[in-house]
């Protein structure tokens, strides 16, 4: 395919959000150096480079406000959509993003939502794996989940730290295991507490492949059967299948043959979409994960070029004419 793809997983920062969260003393993330910043103009030679048409792009962070500054979280977060939407109308058709939401609250949230997908009209909105601790089945998430589900609108799970990095990380960059750990970790959450039972028609894509999750569906259902926790949702492993196979999931750092091969045990390439995760992840290393994607022997031709491009199409219909 010939500068066609859609890259669903990228992300960028506006420079006025990056100031405020400097002024902070703000670190990101991950525990790795990013060698490249995202700046338009790097970003649409890279796109050229990498045969890519368009890029959705997304900031996965959740803040909230502090004792000296209550309203930080909501104000970073329309720092972030107003400069993704001013992105948008200065290069029509080659960006889109996912809007970020606050992790004051549910209201705070659900506002941001509005105001970014009516009035900016983003094209999803960005969730992390936890919000400050708080995973996929927490009460105070499901007002989000809900109205996005209403909504249905694309959201992009990315993962974040765990609240108990410090002693699972062993020091390490947690892109290496903890990160697809953590969102194993969410969604399994919200099958257990029954947050897809509750609510129906969420498009959730989960960054990575999902993570670990695909190797672990059949356990994760089979749990059900073998014992669940007091206080866990009455489901059973048909409904943890077709929650999973009802989920997307992006390459990013995810195209080679081990991440792939559990993934198309739990859902149809037709969920499957194209994600290449730069600047977080160097030139060089989305280079050999594409290569490891168009050489990958379990699509077919059309198959391969659904994951790079029209299943995007499906969820973001204004790139077509890309």
């Amino acid at each position: 395919m010939t500068g066609q793809r859609i890259d669903i997983h990228t992300h960028a920062m506006p420079d006025q959000a990056m100031a405020a969260l400097a002024g902070r003393g703000f670190k990101p993330t991950g525990g790795y150096k990013i060698s490249v910043r995202w700046t338009p103009e790097a970003a649409l030679d890279y796109m050229d480079r990498q045969q890519i048409a368009a890029q959705l792009v997304s900031m996965p962070m959740a803040f909230g406000g502090s004792p000296d500054d209550p309203e930080f979280g909501t104000r970073l977060s329309r720092m972030i959509n107003e400069g993704h939407a001013e992105l948008i109308a200065k290069h029509p058709g080659r960006f889109g993003a996912f809007a970020s939401i606050p992790a004051d609250g549910p209201d705070e949230a659900l506002t941001e939502i509005a105001y970014a997908l009516d009035e900016l009209e983003l094209d999803g909105v960005v969730l992390t794996t936890n919000v400050m601790g708080r995973y996929f089945g927490d009460p105070s998430l499901e007002p989000v989940l809900a109205e996005l589900a209403r909504r249905e609108v694309p959201v992009f799970v990315h993962p974040v730290d765990c609240p108990h990095i410090d002693i699972l990380g062993f020091g390490r960059p947690s892109s290496i295991v903890e990160f697809p750990f953590d969102t194993a970790r969410t969604i399994t959450n919200a099958l257990y507490t029954g947050v897809f039972q509750r609510i129906h028609g969420l498009k959730l894509i989960l960054a990575h492949c999902g993570g670990v999750l695909p190797m672990l569906g059949w356990r994760i259902g089979e749990h059900t059967v073998m014992g669940r926790g007091p206080e866990d949702a009455d489901i059973d492993p048909a409904h943890v299948a077709e929650v999973l196979r009802g989920l997307y999931y992006d390459t990013a750092l995810a195209g080679s043959r081990n991440s792939l091969l559990p993934t198309l045990e739990v859902t149809s390439s037709d969920h499957i979409l194209f994600g290449t995760d730069w600047p977080a992840a160097p030139e060089p290393t989305v280079e050999k994960n594409i290569a490891n994607l168009t050489a990958f022997d379990g699509f077919t031709n059309d198959e391969l070029r659904g994951v790079e491009r029209h299943n995007a199409l499906k969820l973001f219909p204004r790139f077509a004419s890309r």
